[in-house]
């Protein structure tokens, strides 16, 4: 039997992504301990707040014992090769997560894994991110199909899985990007391709958010662009999801952001802390995602609720 691996939420079909969702909002004890006597390595070349604990947390619901261990631990490629360390650890663990610079990293250790490995963020996608928005949106808008959600901001890893997850839905899509920040022309026929009911991508935010019931962005500058902060600034500026921008969504527009956030920056302070806002039901829903995903992974991607 191949194992089943997640590095990209087309990792899994729609209908996959369906059952995720429903394992994440099933009690705790529904699920069982299909981690119970197990460990799962979570390896982290970058920082986390929202990623290790809901990660550590759902495998500990699921009755395993999570082990943390730090980039100076490991050093990919500088102390151990990535294949060798995943050798050793798929040795001692029923499955891998890992939080890399770089996708290639997770890659490969897919490619020589005897056990799952979970992509806890990339610098191409963020899915464990998109579990937790689709279902954030899913619980509030009731059956996504047809529904829109727009974009503010940079074309980002965060953003790639969020329309990945979202044209599963049969969502809109609706992209603001600035000019040099927003996905290509074949980035947009590939999302279309994923089920999406349109895509479309504007140049300035109000137009993007015109009539969406779900308006997401993200922090201009991410982990890893540091050099980049006076340019991203200057080319994002107008972008910030303000109370014009949420004027111009649906009456009932909620807001999203993946957080850490920067108020009076990517997003207004009345925006992020008023009443549209979901961002912490959002950000709790990372962990009951996460549990669902790891309970599909732990029966070999054929749990049913």
């Amino acid at each position: 039997m191949s194992v089943r691996h997640f590095l990209d939420v087309t990792d899994l079909d729609p209908d996959e992504l369906a059952l995720v969702l429903d394992l994440a909002q099933q009690p705790v004890a529904a699920l069982g301990r299909p981690l119970a006597g197990q460990g799962m390595a979570l390896i982290f070349e970058k920082l986390s707040n929202r990623t290790r604990q809901s990660m550590e947390m759902a495998v500990v619901q699921l009755g395993g014992h999570p082990v943390f261990t730090r980039n100076d631990e490991i050093r990919f490629d500088e102390r151990e090769p990535v294949e060798d360390v995943t050798r050793i650890l798929a040795g001692y663990h029923a499955m891998l997560g890992a939080r890399v610079y770089r996708h290639e990293v997770v890659v490969r250790m897919a490619a020589c894994s005897t056990v799952p490995v979970v992509n806890m963020l990339s610098d191409r996608s963020h899915p464990l991110q998109a579990l937790a928005d689709v279902l954030t949106m899913q619980q509030e808008l009731g059956p996504l199909a047809g529904r829109t959600v727009a974009w503010i901001g940079d074309y980002n890893n965060v953003t790639r899985s969020l329309v990945e997850a979202s044209a599963y839905a049969g969502m809109h899509i609706r992209l603001g990007c600035p000019s040099g920040y927003g996905a290509s022309s074949e980035e947009l026929e590939r999302v279309v391709g994923l089920g999406a009911a349109s895509v479309e991508q504007f140049l300035r935010p109000v137009e993007a958010a015109k009539g969406a019931d779900a308006v997401h962005t993200d922090v201009w500058v991410s982990m890893g662009q540091e050099d980049e902060v006076r340019a991203r600034r200057r080319a994002f500026e107008g972008f910030m999801v303000d109370e014009a921008v949420m004027a111009q969504a649906g009456p009932d527009a909620l807001f999203f952001h993946c957080l850490p956030a920067h108020r009076g920056e990517e997003v207004s302070a009345e925006v992020i802390d008023g009443p549209r806002s979901r961002v912490f039901q959002q950000g709790h829903n990372r962990l009951h995602s996460a549990r669902g995903l790891l309970a599909f992974l732990a029966d070999g991607g054929r749990t049913a609720p």
